[in-house]
């Protein structure tokens, strides 16, 4: 949570990649994610994730041949499919985990999401992470947490509070802080 233009989707497409294509550099201490992942990034519009999260990781949409070209390099990317969603959207993207000291070879799946679907549409699978780009609604955070709980995954949110001291945004304080903001 910070503000407009300082690097959070960046620094979520970086993460991202990491655990997707099982490259660590030597200095991560974060999770680690020692087999292929299946993974959502989402944002609040078809166009919004397009413009976002599917930029930071695979390169410019309008652009097809530099796809490989954002935070997944070329050579990880197994295969993409098309969207509905937007023009130059993806559904998904297969991508090639491992393969390198001893993780052996697989393949991770990424799939983009969108909140204006509703709810309804983040039901059901099983994921390893969700990245949030983009403060969700509160039924959209929830039923992405209820993604990974069988696998003991992950979510990331990248955003800006501009809907202010929301349910979600009260989810990232503390009680210290909230009531520092009331003085």
């Amino acid at each position: 949570m910070a503000g407009n233009q300082l690097g959070k989707t960046r620094a979520g497409g970086a993460e991202w990649a990491m655990h997707l294509t099982g490259r660590y550099p030597d200095w991560w201490q974060g999770k680690v994610f020692d087999t292929p992942v299946r993974f959502w990034a989402a944002g609040i519009t078809a166009e919004g994730t397009r413009d976002n999260p599917q930029r930071i990781l695979i390169g410019p949409p309008q652009q097809p041949a530099a796809w490989g070209t954002g935070m997944i390099p070329a050579d990880a990317i197994v295969s993409t499919l098309m969207g509905r969603g937007a023009p130059h959207g993806l559904d998904s993207v297969v991508v090639r985990h491992g393969g390198g000291g001893d993780v052996q070879a697989d393949e991770s799946v990424l799939s983009f999401k969108s909140y204006e679907k509703g709810r309804e549409k983040w039901q059901g699978e099983t994921l390893h992470g969700v990245w949030f780009d983009e403060e969700p609604p509160l039924d959209i955070y929830s039923e992405g947490l209820t993604r990974t709980n069988a696998t003991g995954g992950i979510t990331i949110v990248t955003f800006t509070p501009l809907l202010g001291m929301s349910e979600v945004v009260l989810l990232f304080l503390s009680a210290e802080q909230v009531e520092g903001m009331g003085r």
